[in-house]
């Protein structure tokens, strides 16, 4: 059975997560119109795994016995200065989300509910990815600098790309 602080706080994490999906979804679009095919399929990829992200924590919520939200959301930014500007956003967006984890998972233990604490750690380790993600997006925006063939080959291979960090399973496996 979930406290009520800990229903709350899932409840919350709940509502970043789908606001998080919106984001994607709004910067997919964003880059779609400005024929940046492989920046939209990648967010269109990521904005379907932050709704994932948000009904892992519904059914956890419900399978626990409490009531998950469904909230209104906050409107996403539709527009931006630059695909660089764009990343940045992307960034400093997951950066929230990972302090918002964090949080999160200390409210679990001041409130002594390991079973949540241990379904959290999926988390924890996904927002080092997400981050890592980012980080290395926006390593190679900078490395292109202004050139145009170097954003039309970046568009091409965004949505291959693949980062491994040390929260990966089987790092430097077997």
């Amino acid at each position: 059975m979930l406290s009520k602080t800990i229903q709350d706080a899932l409840n919350n994490q709940i509502k970043i997560e789908a606001e998080s999906s919106q984001i994607y979804l709004a910067m997919a679009c964003w880059a779609e119109v400005k024929g940046l095919e492989g920046v939209a399929g990648f967010m269109y990829a990521q904005s379907d795994e932050e709704r994932e992200h948000m009904l892992k924590l519904v059914k956890f919520v419900n399978e626990r016995g409490g009531h998950a939200k469904v909230s209104a959301l906050k409107e996403p930014d539709v527009t931006f200065e630059s695909f660089k500007d764009m990343f940045e956003l992307l960034l400093k967006h997951e950066m929230f989300v990972s302090q918002s984890i964090n949080e999160l998972v200390h409210i679990t233990l001041q409130e002594k509910d390991y079973a949540t604490h241990n379904f959290l750690q999926w988390y924890v380790s996904e927002q080092i990815e997400e981050e890592a993600v980012a980080r290395n997006i926006l390593d190679k925006i900078n490395l292109i600098g202004d050139d145009k063939g170097g954003l039309y080959l970046f568009d091409r291979d965004i949505e291959s790309l693949t980062v491994s960090t040390a929260a990966a399973p089987n790092l430097g496996g077997a």
